[in-house]
């Protein structure tokens, strides 16, 4: 999938597979969001929001979290003690996504890397899954990506 002249949703949308998109989310919404996390959503998952406020996909598992989850649930990963305990830091993740099973999905927040890493709730471990957001997206959707 190729996403530039092409808008979101329609790239979505033409791909197989079973994706909800969610209306677009409002620029205070993303504003926040960005607030929250303490620096700017990258430009392609920020993009993304714009046309589709989260995208679930036939089991209603998240493939794209709202911007209010995505700032929720970074927030409280980043700053939960007890977590802090158990697992490496997460500040130099952008949790956007789950697995439906406890994974989640991320990308790395503060440096200019479009690799989309999955995180592993078992056993810490984070792990390379796509090169970019729209591959994610494409692969996630065709089944390329099992956890």
């Amino acid at each position: 999938m190729e996403v530039g002249s092409t808008v979101w949703t329609e790239a979505v949308e033409a791909l197989p597979g079973t994706a909800v998109l969610q209306p677009p989310a409002p620029q205070s919404a993303l504003e926040r969001c960005a607030a929250v996390l303490g620096h700017p959503l990258p430009a392609d998952l920020a993009a993304l929001l714009r046309e589709s406020n989260g995208i679930e996909d036939e089991y209603g598992d998240g493939l794209i979290w709202s911007a209010e989850q995505i700032a929720s649930d970074n927030r409280t990963l980043r700053e939960d003690a007890a977590l802090a305990t158990l697992y490496m830091p997460f500040a130099p993740l952008l949790f956007f996504a789950d697995a439906g099973n406890g994974d989640l999905f991320a990308l790395l927040s503060r440096i200019d890397r479009l690799d989309v890493f999955v995180w592993n709730h078992e056993n810490d471990s984070r792990t390379w899954v796509a090169p970019s957001l729209a591959k994610y997206v494409e692969w996630r959707l065709t089944g390329k990506i099992e956890l």
